[in-house]
């Protein structure tokens, strides 16, 4: 009779299931401890539009809206707005968490000329709404980009938080002249 060889290392069967409980531990960490960023923004109603926000995003009705900035609102949580006064119409614009934005609210101040891209709708106040993709400042070569191009917020997957801690306009997180991709989604340069 032929004796049957087998190469069954104790040590090889302890590291593969060392690896597979290395792995589960892992995914169930990504699954509960989020980023602080990301976990500030729940999906809310926004109760004076019916807006869902962070997600009211729809890529069918995404344009684009040239005007004027007023009433510019940096909340403590929801999203960062202002009226866009356009040729025919005014639109509130909702952007990001205020976290996102940085130093760049004292960049758009009232009357600065501005190039929305965004998903419209209308609120259940009556007025018309714009949830920002990328806001473009005219003449300055200066955007900031919210949503990627199907719409999912770019903070989400950021890192970065607080007030002016880098990523506003002219930081190296965004895209530069060589079109790489930084760090958060930050501020692009003449880029389109």
């Amino acid at each position: 009779m032929a004796q049957v060889k087998t190469d069954k290392n104790p040590t090889t069967t302890y590291s593969r299931a060392a690896l597979a409980a290395l792995l589960c531990l892992c995914f169930w960490a990504a699954c509960f401890f989020s980023v602080p960023g990301a976990a500030a923004q729940e999906e809310t109603v926004l109760p004076e539009s019916g807006i869902r926000y962070p997600g009211g995003f729809d890529p069918n009705t995404v344009g684009e809206v040239q005007g004027k900035v007023s009433g510019l609102v940096v909340p403590e949580s929801g999203p960062v707005s202002f009226n866009l006064a356009g040729e025919r119409e005014t639109y509130r614009v909702l952007s990001g968490p205020a976290w996102y934005w940085g130093d760049v609210s004292e960049q758009i101040a009232d009357g600065t000329e501005v190039r929305v891209r965004g998903s419209k709708s209308l609120g259940k106040d009556g007025n018309l709404y714009i949830v920002a993709q990328e806001i473009d400042i005219v003449g300055s070569g200066k955007s900031m980009l919210f949503r990627s191009e199907h719409g999912s917020p770019v903070w989400k997957g950021s890192r970065r938080r607080g007030s002016g801690s880098g990523g506003g306009f002219g930081s190296p997180m965004g895209r530069g002249s060589s079109g790489g991709r930084g760090g958060g989604g930050g501020m692009r340069h003449g880029q389109r």
